[in-house]
């Protein structure tokens, strides 16, 4: 598995303490921006980075960081085949993926712990989707959805 990771100016700080874990527990990624902590980065744009190449390639997972995480979300639910998801602890981590396959974890970079973040981050990349029917028959909806 690879991780797309991006972040704007919000979630620099964030992004940049993740890589760190990802380095030291092997974890390959790729960093798609911000490169530098700049308070006129607009979130849509790092999202739209991740959100392509994970819809793409169904073997990535993409990490999208900003403020409040929510701007994120909303912006990489435009894309076909992208499911991401707010998390603010590891139950709704763990639960994104067994149950919904989320594929984008959106974060909050400001007044959030990192460790709390790389706590939760840790937990959603090891949850596997549980594949039940009925969780299947769900997401098989959504992809419905896209399509109308």
């Amino acid at each position: 598995m690879k991780v797309i990771i991006g972040s704007d100016h919000a979630g620099y700080a964030l992004k940049e303490r993740l890589k760190s874990y990802f380095d030291k527990a092997k974890i390959k990624y790729e960093d798609v921006g911000a490169f530098s902590k700049n308070d006129k980065d607009d979130y849509p744009v790092y999202a739209e980075k991740v959100s392509k190449k994970v819809a793409r390639d169904k073997l990535l997972k993409g990490v999208l960081i900003c403020g409040s995480g929510t701007g994120m979300a909303i912006a990489a639910n435009k894309f076909k085949g992208v499911r991401a998801v707010v998390c603010y602890d590891k139950f709704s981590a763990k639960m994104s993926r067994h149950d919904n396959d989320a594929n984008v974890l959106c974060l909050r970079g400001r007044f959030f712990p990192h460790d709390k973040a790389r706590d939760i981050v840790s937990v959603w990349l090891k949850s596997k989707f549980s594949g039940l029917a009925r969780h299947k028959r769900r997401v098989s909806e959504l992809k419905k959805l896209e399509r109308k």
